[in-house]
């Protein structure tokens, strides 16, 4: 699910093209092989979609003005998730809300392959670059990171991605029986998972486990595997919405997110790099 206007600009494309969206510079593909929508504003993957199937990503009608997050898709939480340590600086980092440059756009696996990097430093010793991989089998995202600096720091992020869905309150997310989680909304208390996960109201956990997921919403079963992360976030927002999603829309979306959580932070010596890397592919092909 996307926006009208987006979606409307996604159809009058032929091939690529920069548009404006939300006051925002976005890459708009529309290729045989499927749909994409990239913002340059956070580096943001907007919208997937192969030919002739449902989107793989929902992102919300009502987006924030600049400079704030857009809600949905595939924001960028770095370089740290959640709210920082120290309390300076903005929940979920600098990079969702940072202009990024599209530094190459190229055809690859019958589909594209992007490379990003922000316009503008936002870490003294740490610097990230994006690779989007979409053809009509799979998406990929590949959030690097280099260590510039001279001291060894600390690095938490996540792929906070929200995927369309018919009925939120219908899904299971399969792959989590037996493990360890967080729950933010009960006090940060530890339990094992029972059985598969099923969503029946507002949900913010972190699952230690690093195991492929499937999230299964009754009409389609999307596999989510993930590299670089022992942390699996998985968010609904429940009743109330928050002010950025129409309360029709409530109900159409679920994130599962690749994370590096306090669970397990990146140390990163001089010199070093980490990949972060989410994939995702219908399960049953």
């Amino acid at each position: 699910m996307i926006p009208e206007a987006l979606r409307q600009a996604l159809d009058e494309t032929r091939g690529r093209r920069d548009a404006r969206w939300a006051d925002r510079s976005v890459l708009l593909i529309n290729e045989s092989w499927g749909e994409l929508a990239l913002s340059r504003h956070g580096g943001h993957l907007l919208h997937f979609a192969p030919r002739d199937q449902r989107d793989w990503l929902w992102t919300g009608s009502i987006p924030k003005a600049p400079p704030g997050a857009i809600r949905g898709g595939i924001p960028l939480c770095w370089p740290w998730f959640g709210d920082p340590e120290d309390g300076q600086g903005p929940a979920h980092g600098t990079a969702r809300t940072a202009e990024w440059q599209i530094e190459a756009v190229d055809d690859a696996e019958d589909g594209v392959e992007i490379h990003l990097f922000p316009e503008q430093r936002l870490d003294e010793q740490l610097s990230p670059r994006l690779v989007i991989h979409a053809n009509a089998r799979r998406l990929a995202l590949e959030l690097m990171t280099e260590h510039d600096g001279e001291t060894p720091t600390r690095l938490t992020q996540a792929l906070h991605s929200y995927f369309d869905v018919a009925d939120t309150y219908a899904c299971r997310v399969e792959g989590l029986s037996g493990a360890r989680y967080i729950d933010k909304l009960d006090g940060f208390t530890e339990h094992d998972q029972v059985g598969e996960l099923g969503i029946r109201g507002a949900l913010d956990r972190i699952y230690h486990s690093s195991r492929p997921l499937v999230l299964d919403d009754g009409q389609r079963r999307l596999r989510i595997a993930k590299n670089g992360s022992d942390s699996s976030v998985v968010w609904h927002p429940g009743t109330p919405p928050p002010g950025d999603v129409a309360a029709e829309e409530l109900d159409r979306f679920l994130c599962v997110e690749a994370a590096c959580t306090h669970l397990d932070p990146v140390w990163l010596a001089p010199g070093a790099q980490h990949r972060l890397s989410l994939h995702v592919s219908l399960a049953d092909e």
